[in-house]
């Protein structure tokens, strides 16, 4: 079975310095290690986010296995993980009254490999 890939998108609040501060904490050694730890355990090999203005579009290369339920749980049960999650509340535009309100999963509609 191969690996999988994910895209997922959220949207940041409009402010240009709660922004700045977002990024700074996604700079290389400013995630702190337990949510590292917790990404690489739940079978993510990769993530990489990328922004344009207050989009963001995060892509997961994940292992063979990998759930998003089984990511939840381990994530909840995770004081640290929890804590960082708080914390980047601040920055993101969520609607608490959906559910997995944080980073939705956007739809695959084009994939060069499948068109040769």
């Amino acid at each position: 079975m191969d690996n999988q890939r994910y895209c997922l998108c959220l949207e940041l609040q409009d402010d240009d310095e709660l922004i700045r501060l977002y990024e700074e904490y996604h700079q290389p050694g400013a995630v702190w290690p337990e949510v590292l730890e917790s990404i690489r355990a739940s079978g993510i090999e990769n993530m990489q986010i990328f922004r344009l203005d207050t989009h963001l579009v995060m892509v997961l290369d994940v292992k063979p296995g990998f759930s998003f339920e089984a990511k939840a749980k381990l994530d909840s049960e995770n004081p640290k993980v929890q804590e960082w999650e708080r914390l980047m509340e601040r920055f993101q535009k969520v609607d608490s009254q959906q559910q997995n309100a944080k980073w939705q999963p956007m739809q695959n509609i084009f994939d060069l490999q499948k068109n040769d």
